[in-house]
């Protein structure tokens, strides 16, 4: 886990918020909104706001290099899917939670496809890494690579 700044120019987190799970360069580019980014051919980082659908995306991803899903509020829980729409698609670049991102939600937003973490406000970087390995076994299948229980046992059980 690496702390990194890659904020916007006028905009974007702190140094104190970024939390990135990539080992790569952070991408200095400002965040377009969706409906700019069409408009914008060298654009490489794009926004998605709540009601932003992300299959938009799709035919554009091979330009893209970071996607930052805005979540104004914890309880808003659309950027979820957007982050799995595009993570099932294909996208291996950089997908942030920026906003209202809270230490709870870290392994969750983890599964759905985020790599990279920028809260309004900072988070306990022990809390984060506490958050994020809670729990070493998960039920379902999703973007994040691991495998499910299930499927763990299923392999126990034809191999032993």
């Amino acid at each position: 886990m690496t702390d990194q700044t890659p904020p916007a120019e006028g905009r974007g987190p702190s140094d104190e918020t970024v939390l990135r799970l990539r080992d790569d360069e952070p991408v200095a580019d400002p965040a377009v909104t969706v409906d700019v980014f069409g408009d914008q051919s060298n654009a490489v980082a794009v926004r998605i706001e709540p009601g932003d659908d992300a299959r938009e995306l799709i035919p554009h991803l091979g330009r893209l290099a970071l996607v930052e899903v805005n979540f104004p509020a914890f309880g808003d829980g659309r950027g979820y899917s957007s982050a799995r729409i595009l993570r099932e698609a294909g996208f291996a670049g950089e997908i942030r939670a920026v906003g209202d991102v809270l230490v709870d939600q870290l392994a969750y937003m983890r599964r759905c496809g985020f790599d990279a973490f920028a809260p309004d406000a900072a988070l306990d970087s022990d809390k984060a890494r506490e958050a994020l390995d809670r729990w070493p076994h998960v039920y379902q299948p999703t973007t994040d690579g691991r495998t499910p229980i299930w499927d763990l046992r299923h392999q126990e059980g034809a191999h032993g």
